[in-house]
Order: C-alpha cells, then structure tokens, then sequence
C-alpha cells in the first residue's frame, strides 16, 4: 500500500473477510483458538475455580430495583441457574396516591400477582447469543416494544407484543439499531442505518403498517453525521440528533401531533453540540461550543426557540456532563476536578417564565471517587434516582427527595462469599506527565494482603478515547484479584471526559499520543511509588482502550509483564483510510483523516500494526468477537500475526476469538464470568501465581 510516497506492506490483509466465511480464514482462527487453549491447560483448573469464584458472589434469584411508570411496577427478574433475564411487572392498586421515596412494591401472598411480559431464557434457545437492546413499555401500558440481536452484530429486529398475552402485533421491523420509541400509543419512531452501519434515517411506523410503507422523517447524507433518539422526561416530545464527534443538532417530534412531522430546534452549526429537554413551556438546551467547553444551559419557549434565557453559565472547572427535568426540579450532573457530583435546582411553575436558577442543593455521596448515573425517574414526581458504586462499593440505586434531601437506598448488588467493603481501601493519586498535566489515578486494593513495598501485583487498566469518562465504579469479578493482594488501578489519561472537554481535546488527532504517554507515566508513577513494580505490572484495555494497550506495548515493552487487549482498534491506518469499514467517516474528527498527509503520518507513528518491531514484549492476551461491526476482528487477529512474526521473547502471545459473539462478547450473564476468569487465569500465569498444584485455592 503506498501514499505520499510510503509504501507498507500489510503480509497479512488476507485475515480480513468481511462475509466471516473463507475457509482459509477460520482455519486460523481455530488454530489460534486451539493454541490458546493448549496454552492455558495447565491453568485450566485455576480458571474453572476463579470462575466459580465469581458466579458464587452472584445472588442469582433476585430482581432489579422496581421502577413505577402508570399503574404499574416494572423490574427484571434473574432465576438460579438462568444465563437471562425475565422482564416482570405488577399491578400498583392504589396508584393515584402520592409517590414517596419510602415507597416499595408489595410482594407475598396479598400482593398483586406478577406477570412476567417476556423472558430472555426462552427467546434465546434458539441462538447462541441473544441480546435485547431495548424493551419499551407504551405511555398506556398496554404494549411492549423490543429490540432483538441474536448475532452479536448490532443490528436489531423489533417486535411489538401485548404486554398482557405476549402476543404480537403486526410484523417485526427488521435491520434498524436499538433506538426506538413510543409517539403516542399507536406508533414508533425508529432509527436504521446504511452500508456501513451509520444511523442515517429516522422512521414513523404506525403499528400493524408494513414496514414498507414507513415514512422516513429524515435522512442524514453527510457521511460524518450519525442520527440518535430519545424521548424527553415528559415524554410529550421525541427528539432526534444527528452527532459528529465536534457538532451536534437537534429536530422534535411532538407526540401528540405526529403528523406535523420533525420540526428543526437547533440550528446545524459547525463545532457547536447541543442536546434538548422538555418541561411545561419551555425546552432546556445544553449547548456546547468552543467558547463554552464545558457546556452552558440555556430555556426557550417551546413556541419561540430562539428566545434564550441562560440558566446556567459555562465554568471553565465545571463541566456539565446530563441534566434531568422533572415537573418542579431540575437535576444536573456535573464533574469537576475529575469526579462527578450532582446539583438539584427548584423550578417554577411550568407555565410560567424562567429567568433565572435559585442556588443549587448537592447530593451528598460517601465514597472520596465513585461513578453516579442517572436513572429512569418519573417526571411528575419529585423523586430522582440514580446508581452510584465506588471501586469498593456495589452497585446501588438510590431514590433521593429533591424536597427534602432524603436519599432511600433501594437496592444494592448482593455480593455473597463473605464481601466486606471495609477491607477495602480506595485513593486517588495524580501522576505528573512531561508537560506539567496532573493524570489522575483510581487505586483500590486488600488492606490486609498488600505490602505496598514494590512487590504487589498490579493490574492498570486505561481507556482515554471518545470523552468517555471511566469512573471508578464495581465489579464484583475483581475480588478475585484484589482477594488474590493484586492492586487494582485506573489511569485516567487524556482523551477521556473526566477532567472537562479540553481533557479530551487533548487526547485526540494531533495529540493523540497524550493518551498513550499519559498511560505510560500513570505505570512509571505506580512503580516510583512502590504500587509494584515491572516485574508485578500487568495492563489491561478493551476497544479504543485496546488502541492505547496496543501502542505503550509497542512504546514501552519493557514497563509491564503482562498485558490483555480486548477487542482492540489496532490496524489504526488501514481501518481509517478504508470508508467501507463501519465507524471509518464518522470517527475522521476523532483520529483525523489519513487521506491528509499530516494526519496520515502521525496517525502512523503510532497505529500498532503499523510499529510491532523486533523487540522483547510480554505476556499478552488478545481477544476478539467475530461478529464485531465495531473492531473487525482481522484488526486483532493481523497484530497478533505480526507480533508472532517480529517479537523476540518467549513470553507468551495468545488469540482467542468468539466465534459467536461481537464487540462485548458473549450475552450470558454466566458466560461473561468465563472471559473474566480466563483473564484472570492468564494474569496469574504470567505472573507465575498460579498454584502448583493444579488447584485455584486462594
């Protein structure tokens, strides 16, 4: 391949095979597959123990936090020994009362009697993986619209059935993405895609209508423009975004007059990103440009758009990452200084004019870092819930008294096997990168089995793409590796969203390599600091994460004894001069567009295909899923060819490929726990603490 006078040589573009049918090309696949698990047959047993380890802390009868939506509690509901979930809900007799955070959905004998809409168990017999994208109850409760992929693929069948007899109603729609939802009680709108898998077309289906007969409200042509959909809080508007990575718009569907069509709301302007919710009279905008990075909050009549009232100013430390309307609230959740908070407002009537927000209330959290999410709440009542974890607290939803300031916890994780949060220590370090830039470090870790001498294993595990934030939130899998003394630590580096807009700004095209040597100073720092050191120093990255494993591996070998790449974007240069390949004209703003000689080169100093040399690496596991529409698994699959080729060491090099899965591998919950032990299994190999004999005891 040649461009601007480069040539390279790709010796194995062969591996990909966009119709995952060449003989040629699963016969490697299997092999690697194989030489994996000839590999790890010695561990085998450590890895089924681990395992069991895992699905012992899960309480597997139990069922999610109930949500209220009309007259009825709607939860999901997991069975001892069942990979899937049912979808449940129960009749609440005396729903016009006041809804209160103290409030519980009745169980027992002399409760309404549950009624199970749709069971994942019994749809997902006949595929060997089954994923429900989305599950959308109508406003009148009567129906249930879901979203179904049963390949791993990410392109969905909806169906439409009585939520009561579980009957359907009409055809399904086919080859659309999970974003689907009500207009009223008698219509869906929906999303498809094209060629490569870009949300470009927004859809009106009037129920038991063929498909073919849909009236497409918009079509988006520009190739760097995705669409997305969501209902606002009052679900009296739908609104759809069409999104590139610097410049965001947004059109309305009102429900109830859904033959007016898309009515435009924010106007298409380059570098400017908006999204939009409803309230009374009046829309809330959260508008970011370049002035404003890190989002201001603006209202609008709803019959005069362009008449602004700013509420809420840009900070240049505060960064507003959602808000969420409610009938006399407003909640806005927000970061600053890496962590996220959240501030409640109190707003007039809603048919009245907002000129101003009175001062903010914030909702106090117990962990010094944690992750907090907003979750459905009911807009007409004065109730917000969200889920909060830290790295030593689980999963937890709580209902919180935007009147009061009484926060109800409603349900927290079970974790079985004797998990006490209190032997758990958590931190946040900041490690200095060459150009002054503080890289914050999530820390947690065993009190009573780390020595913090050097000698305590570590796994360091990074993202740094996107302006996603990673915050430090629970899994349960990994006390099997802070019960094991492994220290267990997330770098936040740039690229990511967890410092405000410039923090990912300065992790993407031109600078990119910010994130990689963020990372790398993130390892140096744990080491000086005698976290571990390189001989204990495992790494650990999925995806756009996978990108950044890939690259410090090939950066700095020498830093780390072990490393897993999940599903990781790693033929950077080939993907992104390829426009056929999903994601490719969309993520030009992320990367850049090598079609350009500069970004072409730069992009190239650091894609890992493109940099594996002859060197010594460590340990490290590769995976991919081959149905995966987000990392073709040739991407995986070339770099471990590669490294096989070139590297020097006798460390270990392993492949492993789900043949029936995609981007997030397998869709059981139990089948997940196999990839986590497995790591954890080569983790321990690498590390040479595997038990001797044969066993995983602890």
């Amino acid at each position: 391949m040649e461009m601007f006078g480069d040539v390279r040589v790709d010796d194995y573009y062969w591996l990909r095979d966009d119709s995952r049918s060449d003989p040629e090309v699963l016969d490697h696949i299997n092999r690697e597959n194989s030489f994996t698990d000839f590999v790890m047959l010695s561990t085998k047993p450590l890895e089924d123990h681990i395992y069991a380890e895992i699905r012992g802390r899960i309480k597997e009868d139990d069922i999610s936090a109930p949500r209220r939506q009309g007259a009825y509690y709607y939860y999901e509901k997991t069975m001892e020994g069942k990979e899937y979930v049912q979808y449940c809900r129960r009749f609440i007799p005396n729903a016009g009362d006041q809804v209160s955070v103290h409030d519980t959905m009745p169980t027992g004998p002399d409760a309404p009697e549950e009624h199970v809409i749709l069971d994942e168990n019994v749809k997902a017999e006949q595929h060997s993986y089954y994923r429900i994208g989305a599950f959308k109850v109508s406003p009148n409760n009567k129906l249930v619209a879901y979203a179904e992929d049963t390949k791993g693929d990410e392109i969905y069948t909806v169906y439409v059935i009585d939520a009561e007899t579980g009957a359907f109603l009409g055809k399904p729609l086919v080859g659309i993405t999970s974003d689907i939802e009500w207009a009223g009680d008698e219509a869906l709108v929906y999303i498809t895609m094209d060629v490569i898998l870009r949300p470009d077309k927004v859809w009106l289906h009037k129920l038991e209508s063929e498909q073919s007969s849909d009236l497409c409200l918009y079509h988006e042509k520009d190739d760097i423009f995705s669409l997305d959909l969501q209902a606002s809080e009052s679900k009296r508007f739908l609104f759809v975004g069409s999104e590139s990575k610097t410049t965001r718009f947004v059109s309305y569907i009102d429900t109830s007059r859904v033959d007016i069509g898309l009515v435009a709301l924010t106007p298409r302007s380059e570098g400017i990103d908006t999204s939009v919710s409803h309230r009374g009279n009046h829309f809330f905008i959260k508008r970011r440009t370049k002035e404003y990075f890190n989002s201001e909050l603006l209202a609008c009549p709803v019959d005069d758009v362009s008449a602004t009232t700013l509420l809420l100013p840009h900070r240049e430390s505060v960064k507003i990452d959602d808000i969420k309307l409610f009938t006399d609230h407003l909640a806005v959740y927000e970061r600053e200084n890496g962590v996220s908070k959240v501030t409640i407002y109190d707003l007039p009537a809603g048919d009245q004019a907002i000129n101003s927000l009175k001062s903010g209330r914030a909702v106090d959290f117990i962990d010094p870092i944690y992750s907090v999410d907003p979750l459905e709440s009911q807009f007409s009542s004065s109730i917000l819930r969200f889920s909060y974890s830290s790295l030593k607290t689980p999963s937890s939803v709580y209902d919180y008294d935007m009147n009061t300031g009484i926060s109800i916890l409603k349900k927290i994780e079970t974790v079985l096997g004797g998990f006490d949060a209190s032997n758990y220590v958590i931190e946040r370090k900041w490690a200095t990168a060459s150009d002054g830039t503080k890289i914050p470090i999530s820390i947690a870790y065993q009190k009573n089995l780390v020595k913090l001498d050097g000698s305590d294993p570590l796994l360091l595990y990074g993202y740094g793409s996107y302006e996603a934030s990673i915050d430090p939130s629970f899994k349960a899998a990994r006390l099997s590796l802070l019960d094991r003394g492994f220290i267990y630590a997330i770098a936040h580096v740039r690229g990511g969203g967890e410092m405000g807009r410039p923090w990912y700004e300065n992790g993407k095209l031109l600078k990119k390599k910010n994130t990689f040597t963020d990372f790398i100073t993130s390892a140096e720092y744990l080491i000086e600091n005698r976290y571990s050191s390189k001989e204990k120093l495992c790494i650990n990255g999925r995806s756009a994460g996978g990108l950044l494993i890939g690259a410090v591996l090939n950066m700095r070998p020498d830093l780390f004894k072990a490393a897993v790449a999940g599903v990781p974007f790693v033929d950077v240069l080939t993907t992104m001069l390829d426009p056929s390949i999903p994601l490719t004209t969309s993520e030009w703003e992320e990367w850049g567009d090598p079609r350009k000689e500069e970004f072409y080169f730069y992009m190239k100093s650091y894609s890992p295909v493109d940099n594996v040399k002859p060197q010594n690496y460590p340990n490290i596991l590769v995976t991919a899923g081959l149905n995966d529409p987000r990392v073709l698994y040739s991407e995986p699959a070339k770099f471990v060819a590669k490294l096989r080729e070139m590297k020097t060491d006798d460390n270990m090099l392993l492949f492993k490929c789900e043949l029936a899965a995609g981007h997030f591998t397998k869709s059981g919950r139990f089948e997940k726990l196999r990839e986590d032990a497995f790591t954890y299994a080569f983790l321990l190999k690498a590390l040479d603490m595997a038990p001797s004999d044969g066993t995983g005891r602890l």
